[in-house]
């Protein structure tokens, strides 16, 4: 038996498989090398959308060759821009947000995400989230700055109004060496979810 939860990667993909369904606008913030959006584009099928962002040509590429690859590119809007401007670029409401923070795998580990932006990004990104909607974030907190981009992430969030939102936290406690941390804020007013 494979284990199911080893770490904050997996926990997301479990998220994503409960709560994203066919039609639906999904944002990857931080595409990386095209994983969660590949996850994502799966989800919401050809009737709905992903966009999916980051400033790094190389990560764009990458998670383009992956899609087309699967034969969903059409499925997924690539933006080369910072999901600091995601107003700019998405006009209506979102169901699902992932930010997976840090550095892109295999990339130039200098060019990373960053608490200012990070935080400004969230914020501009809440305003558009639909009733209901989840946003997951999840903060690698072993590398330079990545301890503080996670503390004031989690600074931002837990101040969330709990009438507005539910925020809540998903960490190995009897992991070393500071393994990641996600931290996911639902808005309020969506319906409630059952088995």
């Amino acid at each position: 038996m494979n284990d199911k939860l080893n770490n904050a990667t997996q926990f997301v993909e479990i998220l994503m498989e409960c709560f994203v369904k066919k039609g639906q606008i999904c944002v990857d913030a931080t595409a990386g090398n095209g994983k969660d959006t590949l996850t994502l584009a799966n989800f919401v099928g050809d009737s709905g959308l992903v966009y999916s962002f980051d400033i790094q040509k190389e990560a764009i590429k990458n998670t383009e060759e992956l899609l087309l690859q699967k034969k969903i590119r059409h499925r997924v809007e690539l933006i080369p821009n910072s999901h600091v401007d995601i107003q700019e670029f998405i006009t209506r409401k979102i169901d699902f947000v992932v930010y997976n923070l840090g550095y892109l795998p295999g990339g130039d580990k200098s060019i990373r995400t960053d608490a200012g932006t990070t935080i400004e990004s969230i914020k501009n990104t809440l305003e558009i989230m639909a009733p209901g909607a989840i946003m997951l974030i999840t903060a690698y907190r072993g590398h330079e700055g990545g301890l503080l981009e996670y503390e004031s992430v989690k600074g931002i969030t837990e101040e969330l109004d709990q009438k507005k939102y539910n925020v809540f936290e998903f960490t190995f406690i009897n992991q070393k060496n500071n393994p990641p941390v996600t931290i996911g804020v639902e808005v309020r007013g969506g319906k409630t979810w059952q088995r």
